[in-house]
């Protein structure tokens, strides 16, 4: 048998709660120093977060690559100051962003990510739309897309404006095609 270990007694930094690791805390975020746990999502969702980095990948530009489930800090606090860190479902980046995470050891940082989605689940839906909505627009990510897997399958694309965070730029159902932040276009019927 395995005891869920007890939460820290403090707001974290970023740097802390990287030190936590998988191992000890599964599936977790942190917002504004408080670690916010998860359950483990869904196949439906794992698949559909798959394949959809999966079409990005086959039509990215050679400089950005797709990451599923990676910590990215959000720099929305000062280094010593309770931290927010996210894990979207894909995060679109610059490719030359990994190896520094690698030789770090730490976590993307907000400014390598051009586009951050997030797929919902009955339970992140209000998380989606409203937190991470808000957090990472504050935190200057460019592009932001939430996936619905609700029948039928939706994506709505947001585009960050400096003075109202993000605007809804498309709501699509069937097939999304987009030229920004690049060119692409996803079956929706197929992450399914």
């Amino acid at each position: 048998m395995t005891a869920i270990p007890l939460p820290p007694t403090h707001l974290l930094t970023v740097r802390e709660y990287l030190s936590l690791g998988e191992d000890e805390y599964g599936r977790s975020e942190l917002q504004e120093g408080s670690l916010v746990m998860s359950p483990s999502p869904i196949p439906n969702h794992n698949v559909a977060a798959y394949r959809l980095a999966a079409a990005l990948d086959q039509q990215l530009p050679d400089h950005l690559e797709p990451i599923l489930d990676i910590d990215v800090d959000l720099l929305l606090a000062p280094a010593d100051g309770p931290g927010t860190c996210r894990r979207p479902d894909v995060a679109v980046v610059h490719k030359a962003a990994r190896p520094r995470v690698h030789a770090e050891g730490g976590s993307l940082r907000a400014s390598d990510v051009v586009l951050a989605v997030e797929v919902t689940s009955p339970g992140s839906r209000r998380t989606d739309n409203v937190i991470k909505r808000l957090e990472y627009a504050d935190a200057g990510i460019p592009h932001y897309w939430i996936v619905d897997l609700d029948d039928p399958v939706t994506l709505l694309a947001c585009r960050r404006h400096d003075e109202l965070g993000y605007v809804e730029s498309q709501h699509a159902t069937h097939t999304f095609t987009a030229t920004e932040p690049f060119a692409v276009t996803i079956g929706l019927d197929q992450l399914y």
